[in-house]
């Protein structure tokens, strides 16, 4: 029996990717569940097991080929019959709603300015009872800042699809506000590149999925969010003895996880934190649980893994769970589970260096923590002169449609308090 191998559905939303390594040959003998390729998509790299046992008798494509889900791609003979994950070539089901952050994000032209879009955006998404689209459909088009009224259906008696709405929306994209045909990601036109060939030697490179998903989803964030950045100082001189102190050469602590501690206890005090904004129907979407995202840095571009129920785990657990993640995303292990669910963002370059930066927020979160490198100042006491104290720089960049700047104060000062009595923490359940 020869069976035709396609490319199986990976996750909700993702409908190609590229193969960026084969992982067999022609005439050799796989098992079943044996890794035939390693598929780069928007959201991750992820293997493609083999669904059935076999001998590779073909492959049909080539390492780099772009392929699309339900692409026959190899030919495998002495197989049983395909099984669900290759045969899996229909179209998403209405059910199926794509990852609110790192799905493909884009949104219906706005202004070109950033912080402005809000309002137009709300009175665009006005949906009559005539159209004919399932509830899935309605909340894809609000997530990606269409009006279902807008789009034509393709279906019987012109019913809307998922797929109308993703078309519709690249049209929109693809023509941009004013039908120039050139689009930045955000659904913002700009003008055409000049020639810089004409100056000296250039070289042109394609994005990767995930530096192109990147950009189309910061370019998002950006225009949808009325953005606003606040600073202050941490004193962190007793934690960085408390973290030295626990830190042993086989498990080495970072500043990090006690972040992620005090973020949890921040979020359960300024609970407007951890939410999200729905403007089409003018609602605040409160959150009960508390998933923080790691902004981590690798070799393909930025990802950000998820760490979850973060309130209720002590500082090593999640020292343990965060360098797991992180070596997955290094070794471009992560799945698409691994990046969804956050509900605040932790970016810390303090490893690098730099006094302070104004970090995006992760949409559709509504606040991120920027953290920077730690440096010695002198610092006045009340009781004597002035002191040596490591101090922290922190950004906290958020959405001011939700949160006002007094309670961004508050909430990036409480941050600070907490940080400075980090032995009220909890290490370790033993």
């Amino acid at each position: 029996m020869l069976t035709e191998f396609k490319i199986p559905e990976v996750g909700e939303n993702i409908t190609s990717g590229t193969a960026v390594k084969i992982a067999v040959t022609v005439g050799q003998i796989i098992k079943k569940d044996q890794v035939l390729l390693e598929l780069e998509t928007d959201k991750a790299t992820i293997e493609v097991p083999s669904s059935v046992a076999g001998v590779i008798k073909e492959i049909l494509i080539k390492e780099g080929a772009k392929v699309n889900v339900g692409q026959v791609v190899m030919k495998i003979e002495g197989g049983a019959a395909a099984s669900a994950a290759s045969a899996s070539t229909s179209a998403p089901q209405a059910s199926e709603i794509p990852a609110p952050a790192a799905a493909p994000v884009t949104k219906a032209p706005t202004t070109s300015q950033a912080v402005q879009p809000a309002a137009p955006v709300a009175s665009q998404i006005v949906v009559t009872k005539e159209v004919a689209a399932a509830p899935s459909v309605r909340r894809l088009a609000r997530e990606l800042g269409v009006s279902v009224a807008d789009v034509s259906g393709t279906g019987p008696h012109g019913r809307i699809s998922l797929d109308d709405v993703k078309a519709h929306t690249k049209r929109l994209i693809t023509a941009g506000p004013s039908g120039s045909g050139v689009s930045s990601g955000g659904g913002i036109a700009t003008p055409p590149l000049p020639d810089f060939s004409k100056y000296g030697e250039v070289e042109r490179k394609p994005m990767n999925n995930i530096r192109k998903k990147t950009a189309e989803h910061l370019s998002h964030a950006w225009n949808a969010i009325p953005h606003v950045t606040q600073f202050d100082k941490a004193d962190i001189t007793n934690l960085e003895k408390l973290r030295k102190q626990f830190s042993k050469p086989e498990r080495k602590l970072s500043i990090t996880p006690f972040l992620m501690k005090v973020i949890a206890a921040a979020l359960k005090n300024f609970p407007q934190f951890n939410s999200s904004v729905d403007m089409a129907t003018a609602e605040i979407i409160s959150k009960k649980y508390i998933n923080v995202g790691i902004a981590v840095d690798t070799p393909n571009g930025l990802v950000v893994p998820v760490i979850r129920d973060v309130e209720k785990k002590n500082i090593l657990q999640l020292s343990e769970e965060l360098n797991a993640v992180a070596e997955k995303a290094r070794d471009k292990k992560l799945t698409i589970d691994d990046m969804r669910g956050g509900s605040f963002t932790i970016s810390n370059l303090g490893g690098i260096g730099g006094t302070s930066f104004t970090p995006i927020v992760n949409w559709p979160e509504v606040a991120i923590l920027g953290v920077s490198r730690a440096q010695m100042e002198p610092q006045y006491t009340s009781t004597g002169p002035f002191v040596p104290a490591l101090m922290l720089p922190l950004s906290l960049s958020y959405d001011h449609r939700v949160i006002d700047g007094a309670d961004g104060a508050r909430f990036l000062r409480w941050i600070c308090d907490a940080i400075e009595q980090p032995f009220l923490m909890e290490l370790d359940n033993k």
